[in-house]
């Protein structure tokens, strides 16, 4: 068996050969002569699987180490037959952790007080719902709006129209739709930011197309919101700078990017393709332990900064947005702090 592999994924190399012959290539540069031998493909979401990669080639099952699969023509995988998966919450509490942080930062900042503060979580799957309960177990009051899941289960969830009116802050977490009941592409419309009560602190790490970027950039000059956190952006890589310039954080796509997260990636895709080819293997893939002594604040607010503040990044993207593609592909990941904190 041939498998093309993005040769970014972590921890893949070595385990991946268990299954066949590997080639590793950069997710981007991936083509159609590339995969045309191919019996699996194994990609993150800068390589776009359609009918222009695909048609022709002897590819059965295409697994992305990703939440997100928009970079998937699902409708012509399915119509032509050829098996696919994503990795649902693999990255989930590395988001979570991002958003934490992020949020910890501002507050010490005095840009935004968690006292009494109430957040909008908007599109409460895996990673909206760990973005919950982080958040309530700061002390927040949680909002969460999922049309999807309220017409599923009903119960406790509210109108986007309630979140304009009571949050202070609002992430966003939902999937990129541009059709169906519930489309999510510009959700965070011009409409959107003139309906807001509370000047909110607005967060994306969702997908860039849920904000509308002019909207958005509008926003925050006219003052019809607090800040903004932008971790996904419309056009990738080739970044708004304005908007970079404007928010208070903006960092290159990286919410996702601890090494358990990566991790958990890599070791669903591998099972994946192991699973639909018939071949019993399992795979352990852990990330590396921190070096003793790495984190040594004790406060509890200090030392979740420790382990990861966003700010860092975000200075990283602003000294140099044309390197928007080589710091995410170049980054350090991080660990998730919240096992090390409890051991």
């Amino acid at each position: 068996m041939k498998i093309v592999i993005d040769n970014a994924i972590p921890y893949i190399r070595g385990a991946a050969e268990l299954l066949g012959e590997c080639v590793y290539l950069s997710g981007s540069e991936i083509s159609a002569s590339d995969v045309k031998d191919a019996d699996a493909l194994i990609i993150r979401t800068r390589t776009h699987c359609d009918k222009a990669l695909l048609e022709g080639s002897s590819v059965k099952f295409i697994a992305t180490a990703t939440i997100g699969y928009d970079h998937l023509d699902t409708a012509y995988l399915d119509e032509v037959g050829i098996g696919w998966t994503n990795c649902p919450g693999c990255n989930a509490a590395s988001v979570a952790q991002y958003v934490e942080s992020a949020m910890l930062q501002l507050s010490t900042e005095g840009v935004i007080s968690l006292a009494d503060c109430t957040v909008g979580v908007v599109g409460v799957g895996h990673v909206g719902s760990l973005v919950a309960a982080r958040l309530s177990a700061l002390g927040c009051s949680v909002l969460k709006n999922d049309p999807p899941r309220q017409e599923r289960e009903g119960g406790y969830f509210v109108s986007l129209a309630d979140i304009q009116q009571a949050a202070d802050i609002i992430t966003f977490h939902t999937p990129l739709t541009t059709t169906g009941p519930h489309p999510t592409h510009h959700l965070a419309s011009n409409a959107f930011m003139r309906g807001l009560k509370k000047r909110p602190l607005i967060i994306n790490t969702s997908r860039g197309e849920v904000v509308d970027t002019t909207a958005l950039k509008t926003a925050i000059s006219e003052g019809l919101i607090r800040q903004a956190v932008i971790d996904t952006w419309e056009n990738e890589p080739h970044i708004d700078r304005e908007l970079l310039a404007k928010v208070c954080i903006g960092t290159p796509h990286i919410a996702g990017y601890s090494a358990d997260g990566k991790a958990n990636g890599t070791r669903m895709a591998l099972q994946a393709v192991a699973k639909f080819f018939g071949i019993e293997k399992e795979f352990d893939i852990q990330p590396p332990e921190l070096p003793e002594g790495t984190i040594t604040a004790s406060d509890p607010v200090e030392r979740k900064l420790q382990f990861y503040n966003p700010l860092r990044d975000s200075e990283a993207l602003k000294k140099n947005p044309t390197l928007f593609e080589q710091l995410r592909s170049n980054y350090p990941l991080r660990r998730e702090y919240i096992p090390m904190i409890n051991q």
